[in-house]
């Protein structure tokens, strides 16, 4: 069996941040990537998506973007950014392949790999993202409607919409954006629970983000009795508030229920439709630990403060959402929990060589 110093299960944003974090800890870490290229998931991001921060903003540590730093840069252009960075790391990095289990071995970790592959390591980073496990709610009928239905990860552009009703459920960055997009094609509605909250991009002549890393809020960890983080407000500079106050898309609350290829609204209406597009979010995708006592819930969350996993000394998660802060699963957070999680790594391994885990499992 291979041995590795240190085995980072993930090759997108959050996956390169930790090896460039690994590697100025003094560590030689191998990263695994399921995908054929090391870009994570913004391959397969919509068209047109394009980053909400700055270029100046938008770049883990160790190399900036090229180009204008106030540009807001989009899909393709991030895809090229992080296939450099992962060229420039002096990382161990794999691609096209795919984890299917890390359990506790002895004083460390056995990383399967799909195929039959192994390695062992005393410290494990789980930065795999959330795409892969994209959040369908539960709504009314749902399950028996006969319209398309989709989810933004599965969404591309609005071509193959033209013409047709299509309802966009959800309220943040991604769905205002893509219903916006969509209206210029079909008739579109966005669908949400409560009215869509804005906020201005360029308050007083600044992106927002330069004021959120003056201020420090953009690293402020959440608070201790903020159990649910509040969900972000979409970033505008005034298109999308005047898309839908012209009705481009309209904006409807929440329908009751889903029925064939129906859908009745709040208000009493019904009406047929032919797509429902879910920019709902995603949730931790991380079923590689689902055999680790410990590491995650029933619901398959991680169990972890701040990062590191208190069942087992070895395990650091990198990209979660809220993990530290509002950033920490974006392009310009992600660095500083990884470069946090590789100082504790390094501690760890500095020391002599206790089990891994620190709870005892009980099969039930």
């Amino acid at each position: 069996m291979e041995h590795a110093k240190a085995v980072v299960i993930g090759g997108g944003q959050s996956g390169l941040a930790t090896a460039h974090a690994l590697v100025r800890a003094g560590l030689k870490p191998v990263a695994l990537e399921a995908s054929d290229r090391t870009a994570g998931s913004w391959p397969r991001y919509y068209d047109s998506l394009t980053l909400f921060s700055p270029a100046r903003f938008s770049a883990p540590p160790g190399m900036p973007f090229g180009g204008d730093p106030d540009r807001y840069p989009h899909r393709d252009e991030v895809v090229a950014y992080l296939t450099a960075y992962a060229a420039r790391l002096r990382a161990d990095i794999r691609t096209g392949l795919r984890v299917v289990a890390v359990r506790a071995d002895g004083a460390g970790f056995t990383v399967e790999v799909e195929g039959g592959g192994q390695l062992w390591s005393r410290a494990v980073v789980a930065a795999s993202g959330s795409f892969g496990r994209p959040h369908r709610p539960d709504l009314p009928g749902l399950e028996a409607f006969a319209g398309q239905v989709l989810h933004a990860a599965d969404y591309r552009g609005p071509a193959p919409f033209a013409g047709q009703r299509v309802v966009v459920v959800g309220a943040g960055n991604s769905a205002v954006q893509i219903a916006a997009e969509l209206a210029r094609e079909s008739r579109t509605s966005l669908a949400t629970r409560a009215p869509v909250k804005f906020a201005r991009q360029h308050p007083l002549g600044k992106d927002l983000h330069f004021r959120l890393t003056r201020t420090g809020l953009d690293t402020a960890p959440p608070g201790r009795l903020l159990k649910t983080p509040p969900a972000p407000p979409v970033l505008d500079d005034g298109r999308y508030r005047a898309a839908l106050a012209v009705g481009a898309p309209d904006r409807r609350t929440m329908f009751t229920r889903l029925t064939d290829g129906r859908g009745a609204w709040a208000d009493g209406t019904a009406e047929r439709l032919d797509a429902l597009i879910l920019a709902t979010g995603y949730r931790p995708h991380l079923p590689y630990l689902a055999g680790l006592c410990g590491a995650l819930d029933p619901a398959g969350h991680p169990h972890h403060r701040g990062g590191a996993a208190p069942a087992h000394r070895g395990l650091a998660f990198v990209g979660l959402e809220w993990q530290r802060s509002p950033s920490s699963n974006t392009l310009r957070g992600g660095g500083r929990d990884a470069a946090r999680a590789a100082r504790r790594l390094a501690a760890h391994l500095a020391r002599s060589r206790p089990p891994a885990f620190l709870v005892r499992c009980v099969s039930t």
